[in-house]
This record gives structure tokens, sequence and C-alpha cells, in this order.
């Protein structure tokens, strides 16, 4: 059988997917204030972020991270159900960072939401808690890009440009991809 393009794989070490990890629970938990300022009571990205945390510390890579992550999975589609948009972004930059610990390593440029996609649905809490202004989450992107370190940028530069697609999550997601590779071949 002669591979494909969606047979080529990426070589990950687990240091790489620590450091990614890591990362990604950074860039999410500016925005976790966001959900625990209207849903206090549910803990469930905390605990996706805890476990996340702990992953790129030297943890585990276990199901109960999984676990986690869906359950926060479970707290944006309650904030949804609720028209809670800024809280329901900000569980899934949770879900996202615990998500960072399982980037698969195949070619795909899909395989950007589980490097960037913390960064980006945290951004777009930042604008729809401040009335879906866009400059609120260009200035998360900023900070995102200022977080990203070597191994990060490295890793993101084995992987095809992010996707199109997923609205203004997803543009803030692209923004982010071409500022990390415009600063990894510029210098």
């Amino acid at each position: 059988m002669t591979p494909t393009a969606d047979d080529a794989t990426i070589d990950l070490t687990t240091t790489e997917l620590r450091a990614v990890t890591g990362y990604a629970v950074a860039c999410a938990r500016p925005a976790l204030a966001i959900f625990e300022a209207s849903r206090q009571a549910d803990r469930r990205p905390r605990a996706a972020l805890e476990a996340a945390q702990a992953f790129a510390a030297g943890g585990s890579r276990t199901k109960a991270l999984r676990d986690v992550a869906w359950a926060a999975q479970r707290a944006y589609g309650a904030a949804r159900d609720a028209g809670q948009e800024a809280e329901g972004e900000a569980a899934r930059a949770a879900v996202a960072a615990a998500g960072a610990a399982f980037l698969h390593p195949l070619a795909k440029a899909t395989q950007v939401w589980h490097l960037l996609g913390s960064a980006a649905h945290a951004a777009r809490a930042f604008e729809c808690a401040a009335g879906d202004e866009r400059t609120v989450g260009a200035e998360h992107v900023a900070r995102a890009l200022d977080l990203a370190g070597p191994v990060v940028v490295d890793v993101l530069s084995r992987y095809p440009a992010a996707p199109s697609g997923r609205g203004r999550t997803g543009e803030l997601l692209r923004s982010l991809d071409t500022a990390l590779r415009r600063g990894a071949t510029a210098g």
C-alpha cells in the first residue's frame, strides 16, 4: 500500500507534549475567570486545567485527563444552552488545554486546534465578554504569541497551517498560527 498525505506522521516527544500542554493551560487560564464569574459552582473547566497542568508538570497522561476534558466539554454545553457565549468559550479553552496533551502525531491541519485552540477560544471568550469587541480578542492573541516558547513554535512548524472555518474563533486561531510561523522564520 502506498502511503498518502493522510498517513504522514510527526515526531513528538513526551517533553514536547508537556510543553505544548503547559502553553495551552497558560493561554486558557485567564479566561477561567469569565466562566467562574457566572457559573461559580461549576468546577469542571478548572478541573480540566488543573489536570492538564499536572501532565505538563510531569504527571501521567491518563484516562482521568480525558474524563475531565469531557466534563469541561459538558460545562461548555451547559453555558451555551444558557445563552452564555463568553462562558462557553472559556470552558472550551479549558477543554482545548486538556486536549493538548493528546496532540496526535498526524500531519493534518486540524491538529493545530490541539496546539492553539485554547488560545483561540480564550481570545473569543474575552471578545464576547467585552460585547464582541474584536480588539480584545486580538490583545489575547498577542499575549498568546508572547507565551509561546521555542518548543511550541517548533512543534507547530511541523504541522500544516491551520484549517479554514469555525467562524470567529477560527479566525483568531489562524491569526495566531500565522504570527507564530512568521516569527519562527523571521529569526
